[in-house]
């Protein structure tokens, strides 16, 4: 399924100011990088947010959200959240800021050679 060229162009919106912001074609859709590290991805026709994963559990609760699995077990800090659940600006801002603020302190994955 091809990923939601609307959402994305939204996000690529919502980060327009930044002054390093990369798209990459992957997860099956397109993911932000921001100051080379992942950030927001669009998949389908949903997000998958990167966020501190100490606010996993209060991103869990809420509305559409679903975790990450990889390899039958969540991954903490990893959220995706419908494009259903996204029809504000605030509502969308809201995650862009949760990633955004985890991406300051996130650290680089290493370059595969």
């Amino acid at each position: 399924m091809p990923y939601s060229e609307k959402l994305a162009h939204r996000i690529r919106e919502a980060l327009a100011d930044l002054p390093d912001v990369e798209e990459k074609k992957m997860f099956r859709g397109i993911t932000f990088m921001v100051n080379g590290k992942m950030c927001i991805s669009v998949s389908g026709d949903e997000i998958m947010c990167r966020i501190d994963p100490a606010g996993h559990d209060a991103a869990m609760e809420q509305n559409g959200a679903r975790e990450m699995l990889r390899g039958g077990k969540a991954m903490r800090g990893f959220v995706y959240i419908p494009e259903s659940e996204l029809k504000t600006k605030k509502n969308l801002d809201s995650w862009i800021n949760l990633c955004l603020n985890f991406n300051a302190a996130a650290k680089a994955t290493k370059k595969r050679k």
